[in-house]
């Protein structure tokens, strides 16, 4: 529990250091820059053990997550717009091809690679058996709360708030935990932090294009007609989560069993 607080603090610290930052790209690689090292040398020097063991294996399962989202965001919001709940502008490709580019760079840096490493990758592998799934969703949902106490901290003018200025906490927090449950579905699944980074990227991709994209200058959006319509977000993460629910649960060495190998001389199998 305590290595878990310790990673959770580490999201914290670098997601508050870089929102005070103010330029975007600088945030990003100030919040990579903070996160992802320390998170690795705990991995490798605090807790002695691989850093495959955070899920580090078969980096090719990006796309799967990344596919997996996709695909059910395209069915579910497709269902939407045939119920008149969306109605869609027209787009502009260059715009939306740009967007999509330093979006992804931006998100993978700032939000994809750091959260994932932290809560699906330290925080899930150090929570003992009992507490991995509620634990890991919990300090997941409240990561915003975390990283803005710390922002106020070097900041006291920024708002101590646990959603993002103009949304429901309520709702927030709903939306959070479904996608906090997709993610750790992806990783059990798979046994690879790269598919919950492949579905986080394509997440985020979404929803600032179909949700944000006026005000992003996404080159792309679509207008909420319907008050129901808000729902789609939650449903499409629920259906991407029962498509990889159906994948092979993939078969992991915890890192005590890696140790207990290598002092033996024997060759453990591969996580996945």
């Amino acid at each position: 529990m305590i290595r878990a607080l310790v990673g959770t603090a580490v999201m914290a610290v670098g997601l508050g250091v870089a929102g005070a930052v103010g330029d975007r790209w600088l945030t990003a690689v100030v919040c990579f820059a903070i996160v992802v090292p320390l998170i690795l040398l705990l991995r490798r020097f605090a807790d002695r053990a691989p850093l495959r063991t955070l899920g580090l294996v078969r980096p090719g399962l990006v796309v799967l997550g990344a596919g997996v989202t996709l695909l059910s965001a395209a069915i579910v919001f497709g269902a939407g717009t045939a119920l008149g709940w969306l109605r869609w502008g027209t787009p502009d490709w260059p715009q939306l091809a740009l967007f999509l580019l330093t979006n992804t760079v931006i998100a993978f840096l700032l939000e994809a690679m750091p959260e994932e490493l932290v809560f699906r990758g330290y925080v899930f592998t150090a929570l003992p058996r009992g507490l991995k799934f509620a634990g890991t969703l919990a300090l997941f949902t409240c990561a915003a709360l975390t990283s803005n106490a710390v922002r106020h901290l070097i900041d006291p003018a920024h708002p101590l708030t646990f959603a993002p200025a103009g949304e429901d906490p309520v709702a927030y927090a709903v939306l959070m935990a479904v996608f906090g449950i997709t993610l750790l579905v992806a990783r059990i699944r798979t046994g690879s932090l790269w598919t919950c980074v492949g579905l986080h990227l394509s997440f985020l991709a979404v929803n600032r294009v179909v949700l944000f994209g006026d005000t992003r200058g996404a080159g792309w959006s679509a207008e909420l007609v319907a008050p129901d319509a808000v729902l789609l977000v939650p449903a499409y993460l629920l259906l991407t989560a029962v498509v990889l629910a159906l994948i092979p649960r993939a078969s992991s060495v915890r890192p005590g069993r890696l140790r207990a190998s290598r002092a033996s001389g024997l060759h453990p199998s591969h996580p996945c």
